[in-house]
């Protein structure tokens, strides 16, 4: 139903390389090379230039290539309906982010399946703006996000209010403590997600509401990964700045201790993003609900 070249369009833009495309669609080289030629000769558009040894998209290329992201999208949106009208499942692809894959909401989407049995589930983690990019172009039925961007595309329901806090191991002697100040963090070794993270960002924004910057503070340790993360605030290497929804389950296990920062109050909101036609909104309202019972058995 798509047109082959579309299909070696996206493949060059993902690799970078023509050779590399036409080996991941079992093609030739020659063959990649003479569907973007035509692509470019009907649209009358150049989509790649050359330049220092590497393959760049022209601006041009680019509204091309989200058009035919969406396309294709939109296409396996299509085959994937019409399959789920065919076997009676209805399968439904989720985006979250790191953050969200350590919170209860994979437990949500589980228990949600475990009572619905005509649905089936594929979750999928990458970073934030990664997942808007792939809602738009329909990759993604639905992402799970923190806070929301303004779009007239997307459409947002509010799923929890979530609080970033500082987490720290039980051996820890803040384990004891009901709140610290940022003066007492400054003498912390601390372990933080990356730079491009929004738990990051929303913690950056509330230093430099302070008149502090990260710089002023004993970074040791980056990574993306929360459960890593975790895992070595548990083992007492250092403290880390995680959201509350993140850590239910060391704090019911009493492996971990949560405290807040004085004069910081890092909220933010938890959401489902979808596109305004999306039509299942009644599987978001049975996700939430799930959602609600999971946070009950943690407390």
């Amino acid at each position: 139903m798509v047109d082959q070249k579309l299909y070696s369009l996206l493949k060059v833009y993902e690799s970078g390389s023509f050779s590399i495309a036409a080996r991941q669609l079992s093609i030739t080289q020659p063959a990649v090379s003479q569907h973007i030629r035509a692509l470019e000769q009907e649209l009358n558009v150049r989509i790649f230039e050359r330049g220092n040894g590497k393959l760049y998209v022209t601006k041009q290329g680019e509204k091309v290539i989200r058009c035919a992201q969406k396309i294709v999208g939109l296409t396996r949106q299509l085959e994937q309906e019409l399959s789920d009208g065919r076997d009676m499942i209805d399968h439904l692809t989720v985006g979250v982010t790191h953050t969200a894959e350590s919170n209860p909401i994979a437990e949500a989407l589980a228990r949600y399946c475990d009572v619905n049995s005509s649905i089936s589930i594929k979750i999928i983690t990458m970073p934030i703006n990664n997942l808007y990019k792939m809602l738009k172009t329909y990759e993604i039925d639905i992402a799970i996000v923190e806070d929301r961007i303004k779009d007239p595309a997307l459409k947002f329901l509010p799923v929890d209010t979530d609080y970033l806090v500082l987490a720290v191991s039980m051996e820890h002697p803040f384990a004891k403590r009901s709140m610290i100040t940022l003066e007492e963090l400054k003498q912390e070794r601390l372990i933080l997600r990356l730079p491009n993270s929004g738990t990051r960002n929303l913690f950056v924004a509330h230093l430099e509401s302070n008149h502090m910057s990260i710089s002023d503070f004993n970074v040791i340790l980056e990574l993306d990964n929360v459960a890593t993360i975790k895992d070595l605030v548990r083992r007492n290497f250092g403290v880390s700045i995680l959201p509350k929804s993140a850590c239910l389950d060391e704090v019911k296990q009493k492996t971990m201790a949560l405290l807040p920062i004085e004069n910081l109050s890092m909220m933010r909101e938890i959401n489902i993003a979808y596109q305004s036609d999306f039509s299942q909104t009644d599987i978001l309202r049975g996700v939430i609900d799930a959602y609600n019972e999971t946070l009950q058995a943690y407390r």
